[in-house]
């Protein structure tokens, strides 16, 4: 093949790549808008006969961004039904794997009290590093969620969990729904509460890990969690 053939071939490979990349730029655009989506509610019909707009709140758009990017959720009041929820997701675990799960939990104390609702599998609070790779769940709290991308903001010096969230195949978070922001700039305000100064490291998680190659075909779980389970805690009822 001569030179003037391999000049044209890499050109016309990099003109489909930057066209690739436009196109999805483009179609990006109408997820970075600042307007934030509703939904129709079908039992509310005006006496016109025409459908009324129904805003959605924080908890309602995160959710659904949340599912949307292939996370699961699960709502609850307070820690009762929180322990519930946690105990009914590793339940689940241990009926797929088909053995009792490995469970590592950061050291927030609200996850050693939910531990004691569950009935199956080993459970240790912030495991090494080097043990980490053998668990099956991860268990964390997130110190944040952002409503318009379904996103769990995680504090490093709130407690030991960045790595609890990243190794286990399948990550379980749980989070207050009064700290449910409406966008980015909300949660970055809401983690400075206790301060100036932001903690040492900030995980933003949305949805179970993805890895897309040149040619943008996604694999789930190869650089982290294939699983996202977020227990939405509405109450303040406590154990």
């Amino acid at each position: 093949m001569s030179g003037s053939m391999v000049d044209q071939s890499a050109n016309n490979a990099r003109t489909a790549i930057l066209q690739s990349i436009r196109q999805h730029l483009a179609d990006s655009v109408v997820h970075n808008t600042g307007d934030k989506p509703s939904t129709i509610n079908p039992n509310t019909i005006s006496e016109d006969g025409k459908e009324s707009v129904v805003v959605e709140s924080g908890v309602e758009m995160f959710c659904q961004k949340l599912e949307s990017v292939g996370g699961h959720f699960i709502a609850v009041r307070g820690e009762t039904e929180t322990a519930q929820a946690l105990n009914r997701i590793v339940a689940d675990l241990e009926s797929s794997l088909q053995r009792s799960p490995r469970i590592a939990l950061s050291d927030a104390p609200l996850l050693s009290r939910l531990a004691r609702a569950v009935e199956v599998g080993e459970i240790t609070v912030s495991p090494s590093v080097d043990d980490l790779f053998a668990y099956d769940v991860g268990v964390t709290t997130a110190q944040a969620a952002i409503a318009e991308t379904g996103t769990l903001v995680l504090e490093s010096d709130q407690e030991r969990h960045r790595l609890v969230s990243l190794l286990p195949p399948v990550h379980i978070a749980v989070v207050d729904a009064a700290d449910v922001c409406a966008t980015l700039g909300e949660a970055l305000q809401l983690v400075r509460r206790n301060g100036s100064e932001m903690s040492r490291a900030i995980t933003f998680i949305t949805g179970p890990s993805r890895t897309a190659d040149i040619e943008l075909t996604l694999t789930i779980g190869v650089h982290g969690p294939k699983e996202l389970h977020v227990i939405v805690n509405e109450g303040m009822e406590l154990l």
